[in-house]
């Protein structure tokens, strides 16, 4: 390991391959697959075997509503079979419709799971939810000028039974330092919309900003 004084504008993550000398698609599921490449990460050392979910990737949700310095956020507790657990999260999805554009998947996640549309739209965290063991990659979007759609979207198995509740953003952020909340979307979500909400919003990026997945 190499170690130096790095300046801050250079921490920044950035697209690195290395040789990859064979890959494999191990196994195929109904969302992700497991794929094995044999590479070599470091010149002039053996190559190594690694294995990990290939994953479509997703989109996840802030939305927001209220006065300034009194905004509240949407939250949705859904049952996680993995884990066993009843999580509170944001809106999300994946990008399981070939050629859809990442917006407009976020624009139908929030209609479909909360029956809201959003008139403002802005990027607001990117992430790797696993990188040494998947490729999933999430952006997460800051929905505001939040209205409700006409007709209801009919929801199904662990859609079907979800509890709804708009939570004032300081108190989220309390519960996600308390060790209250767990999915990762929302505690990146809640903690970034807070952050940004410091700066009056200046952080935020333009919806064609680049995402490395």
């Amino acid at each position: 390991m190499t170690r130096r004084q790095v300046d801050p504008s250079e921490i920044v993550d950035r697209r690195s391959p290395r040789e990859v000398l064979s890959h494999e698609h191990i196994w195929q599921g109904r969302v992700f697959g497991l794929d094995e490449d044999v590479v070599r990460v470091v010149d002039g050392q053996p190559a190594v075997v690694r294995q990990y979910l290939a994953h479509p990737g997703a989109v996840g949700i802030v939305a927001l509503r209220g006065e300034p310095g009194a905004e509240e956020v949407l939250l949705e507790r859904q049952y996680r079979h993995p884990v066993g657990a009843e999580l509170w999260e944001i809106p999300a999805g994946l990008l399981d419709i070939a050629g859809e554009d990442h917006l407009v998947a976020a624009q139908r996640e929030l209609r479909e799971e909360t029956d809201l549309e959003a008139e403002r739209w802005d990027v607001l965290v990117d992430y790797f939810t696993s990188p040494g063991g998947s490729s999933e990659s999430i952006r997460i979007y800051l929905a505001r000028d939040v209205h409700a759609v006409p007709t209801p979207f009919p929801r199904e198995a662990e859609e079907a039974d979800m509890l709804e509740t708009w939570v004032d953003l300081d108190r989220a952020v309390e519960a996600v330092l308390a060790g209250r909340l767990h999915n990762p979307s929302a505690v990146a979500g809640i903690l970034a919309t807070a952050a940004a909400r410091a700066r009056d919003w200046e952080p935020l990026r333009p919806l064609d900003a680049p995402w490395l997945r």
